[in-house]
Parts: structure tokens; C-alpha cells; sequence
């Protein structure tokens, strides 16, 4: 695809933006170091590898015991959310249920990282529309959430017309770097994605080249993204309150912003654990930029449009599947309140 000068300096732009420091609370996750200790993370790893999953399952109960009375302030945000999801009888077994499955998920990175997909029952719906795509080799935005398992989405090379999709993740990799560590060094040539980092030099330059090429991006899009907010608003995302779980939010329009930028369409991912070895993978379609807005207004009413389903669709998720949600922190932004 050739690019025009004007698109690229708006890249460079984007790249510019995503270096700039955080100025309020709502990004201020992507700085908060995470809460993990090398010494049993590397236990655990080597106790799945050695001993196999059923056997180090076992250690997943008091391992979620242990969070749940030792780590008040995600506690509380668990509790907050829990509470808007399946409602006011939510208590301290729903806390023990969310904080295990989670466990669950991170645990299972390890055995897909490694290509297990032997040990698990994972169903996949929705991906018709995203096969046409990788047949036409034209690169896609897969957009996701803390919710669930990232790794899942692996089983899908596991189909003969995915084995080619090419994944990259657009992330902030500083706030999760040690346990990223210890499960790349683990993971079979070919099953690691290939990892995009945002506030790096020329990180959105790559991810156009990369699309171009036919790969897809993925991003996980519930938490407002870090900037500065004394640039004006057509160089960075916009952050938009929208009702979630019957409580205002606060979501950002950076991804749909770049996807409408390079022009690709948007579809939302998702690889729900659904207990014991069960995964069910999703995918919808979100938004179509392929075509370039008539005009500015007309470009924003399809970016707001499609911010508005991408919040619609994760509500739902997290109805249906309400101890997928991995986000430990202040989401609502009420501690700051």
C-alpha cells in the first residue's frame, strides 16, 4: 500500500504521543509495577512443566486465597466490579472465583506458549469474516481486553486456513515485564507473538509496515491510554465516558483513531475461560475504516460508533462470563473521586 506524506507524518505524530508522559490517573497503570515475585513465578512454571497441569493446578486455590486476604486495594476494585456485573448477593466466594480463574489463565500461558493445545476443549465462533481477511492478506485490528486469555487465541492456528495468521500485540510492556520474561523464555518458535511496544521510536511505523504486509494487530483496549493532555486533541486519543456495567467509564478512542488512520478494519477478540479446560474464543465484527471518510464529522461519528459497540460488546462479555475480568485497578476511577 503506499502511503501519502500527510498520513505518515500523522503517524509519526502517534508515535510522538504515545512517548509522552502520563498526567492523571487514568493511565497511570501502565506505570504501576506488577505485583508478582520472580522466586514463585519461576516455581510455578517449573512445576507445570514438570509435573503437568492437573498436578500444579492444585496449587491455584491457595495461591487465590492468598490475594484475596493480603491485597486490599485490588480486592476492593474486584468487589466493586463484581458487584456490577452479577449484582448485590456477589461476596467473597464470587472474590475466590475470579481471582482463581485468572490464576487458571496464567498458568495455562504456559502450556499454550509451549503448543498444548491437547490439554484444552477450545471452541471457536465468529471467525469466518476474519478468514477472509487473512485470505486477501490484508492486515486487521483485533481488538481485545483484560478479560480472559490472550494466549487462547492461539488455538486458532491450530485450523488449517489460520496456520499462517501472523499476530503482533501493540502493548505497554514495562508494567508486566518479568513474568513476560520468564514465559517467552519458555514458549515454542512460532506460538510467541510478536510484540509491538507502544512509546517506542517508529512503533507505529512498524505496526503500518506490518499490516501491510498482512499481519494482524492486536491491542487490548479497556484501559485509557498514558499521554499528555496539553496536546491537542487531532494528536492524540480522546478519552470518552460511556456508561459500562451501569456506572460511567472512562474509554479511549486511540486504537479505533489508528485503525481508522491506516484505513483496516476493526474486530473484537476475546478467548473467555469457562472453567476446568474449557476456552471459548470470539470474534466480531466492530468497524470497517477500509473506505476514507467524506469528511472530518463523518470520520469521528464512525470512531465514537465504533468506541460505542467495542464497550457495548465487552458489557456483554463480562455478563456472560463475569470472572473473565482480569482489570485489578481503579477502573471507575472512584478511589480518585
Amino acid at each position: 500500500m503506499k502511503h501519502t506524506e500527510v498520513e505518515t507524518r500523522a503517524v509519526n505524530e502517534a508515535d510522538r504521543t504515545a512517548q509522552a508522559a502520563p498526567k492523571g490517573e487514568s493511565g497511570a497503570w501502565a506505570h504501576a509495577p506488577e505485583r508478582s515475585n520472580m522466586l514463585a513465578l519461576r516455581f510455578i512454571v517449573m512445576m507445570a512443566l514438570v509435573c503437568g497441569r492437573h498436578v500444579t493446578r492444585l496449587l491455584l486455590p491457595p495461591i487465590a486465597l492468598y490475594f484475596l486476604l493480603f491485597a486490599p486495594a485490588q480486592r476492593r476494585h474486584i468487589k466493586r466490579y463484581l458487584f456490577r456485573a452479577i449484582g448485590p448477593r456477589a461476596g467473597w466466594v464470587d472474590g475466590f472465583r475470579l481471582l482463581h480463574a485468572f490464576a487458571s489463565t496464567v498458568l495455562d500461558r504456559v502450556y499454550f506458549l509451549r503448543g498444548r493445545m491437547d490439554l484444552f476443549k477450545v471452541k471457536i465462533e465468529g471467525n469466518e469474516p476474519l478468514d477472509v481477511e487473512l485470505a486477501n492478506g490484508r492486515g486487521a485490528f483485533l481488538l481485545g481486553a483484560h478479560v480472559g486469555s490472550f494466549e487462547a487465541l492461539g488455538a486458532c492456528k491450530q485450523q488449517t486456513h489460520q496456520r499462517h495468521m501472523r499476530l503482533a500485540m501493540l502493548m505497554y510492556p514495562d508494567n508486566a515485564r518479568r513474568i513476560t520474561g520468564i514465559l517467552n523464555a519458555i514458549a515454542v518458535p512460532g506460538l510467541r507473538p510478536h510484540v509491538i511496544a507502544l512509546g517506542r521510536p517508529h512503533s507505529m511505523l512498524e505496526l503500518r509496515d506490518w499490516l501491510d504486509s498482512g499481519g494482524m494487530g492486536g491491542m487490548l483496549a479497556d484501559r485509557t491510554l498514558p499521554g499528555s493532555e496539553d496536546q491537542p486533541a487531532h494528536q492524540r486519543g480522546n478519552n470518552i465516558v460511556l456508561p459500562f456495567l451501569g456506572q460511567p467509564a472512562v474509554f479511549n478512542d486511540g486504537p479505533f483513531r489508528l485503525a481508522a488512520l491506516l484505513r483496516r478494519k476493526v474486530f473484537f477478540m476475546a478467548g473467555l475461560y469457562g472453567g476446568g479446560a474449557r476456552y471459548d474464543v470470539r470474534f466480531d465484527p466492530l468497524a470497517d475504516f477500509g473506505e476514507r471518510a467524506a469528511s472530518s464529522e463523518e470520520r469521528e461519528q464512525r470512531i465514537r460508533a465504533a468506541v460505542e459497540a467495542y464497550v457495548a460488546r465487552l458489557e456483554a462479555m463480562c455478563r456472560a462470563y463475569p470472572y473473565n475480568w482480569f482489570n485489578f485497578h481503579d477502573f471507575w476511577l472512584e478511589d480518585a473521586a
